[in-house]
């Protein structure tokens, strides 16, 4: 059967209606203004108790925005992709790969004689 006869559309069995007496009355709120680096305002609404943040990520753009209209936070700085051989070269200098490669050859050449099987 492909409809359910007498359901009402958008609502859960058991439920009741749905206002202000049923729910209580609403936390006292207040509206803050965030400014990102791309001049959107962000309008966030925060219960009169909650501590406000300093900084709120931009709805509109993800960019960091702040309280301060006139010093909007600048855009974090993304720092391109780095290999596995970037990482190894901030640690070790071209001397100390020299001396790395050399030690795992003549490992590799000493099994090599003492018939080690190599893969």
């Amino acid at each position: 059967m492909a409809g359910a006869g007498s359901a009402i559309r958008g609502t859960r069995i058991g439920s009741g209606p749905v206002g202000e007496a049923e729910r209580g009355e609403a936390a006292p709120r207040q509206q803050v203004i965030y400014f990102c680096a791309h001049d959107h305002r962000s309008a966030i609404t925060f219960a009169v108790e909650a501590k406000v943040p300093e900084t709120w990520d931009c709805p509109r753009c993800g960019l960091p925005a702040s309280l301060d209209a006139e010093n909007p936070p600048p855009a974090p700085k993304n720092e391109p992709y780095k290999t596995h051989l970037a990482y190894v070269k901030e640690r070790r200098s071209d001397e100390e790969a020299e001396d790395i490669l050399a030690e795992a050859l003549q490992l590799l050449r000493s099994r090599r004689k003492a018939g080690d099987i190599i893969f």
